[in-house]
């Protein structure tokens, strides 16, 4: 699944749908990163996922251990996020396009 996926730098292979996030989330397979700002993220994130805002974000301070998945709204913020990590070196990084909104829209629970 993540084969494909990270590693490949192109702008096609940044984006993972509902169905992969949430099955690497449920295996453990990734960090999610919640690049939107604090107050969003405390009015309902992901069940998991850190908050890194866009505003101050520093791709070397993502995880290591595993790859990563960002996280906004509807997918911009992420995006751009992804292309700052890519830059710095880490091909290991993937967003959700459909962003916290694609999330609820599909069924995916929010925390706060």
């Amino acid at each position: 699944m993540f084969g494909r996926l990270f590693g490949l730098g192109g702008a096609s292979a940044t984006a993972v749908d509902y169905d992969e996030t949430r099955r690497a989330l449920e295996k453990g397979e990734c960090a999610l990163i919640d690049v939107r700002e604090p107050g969003e993220f405390a009015a309902g994130h992901v069940a998991g996922s850190k908050n890194m805002p866009l505003s101050r974000f520093d791709p070397t301070k993502l995880p290591a251990d595993r790859r990563v998945i960002l996280i906004c709204l509807s997918g911009a913020r992420s995006a751009t996020a992804v292309r700052q990590a890519h830059a710095a070196g880490r091909g290991d990084v993937a967003h959700y396009s459909g962003g916290v909104a694609g999330w609820r829209r599909n069924g995916g629970a929010l925390s706060r």
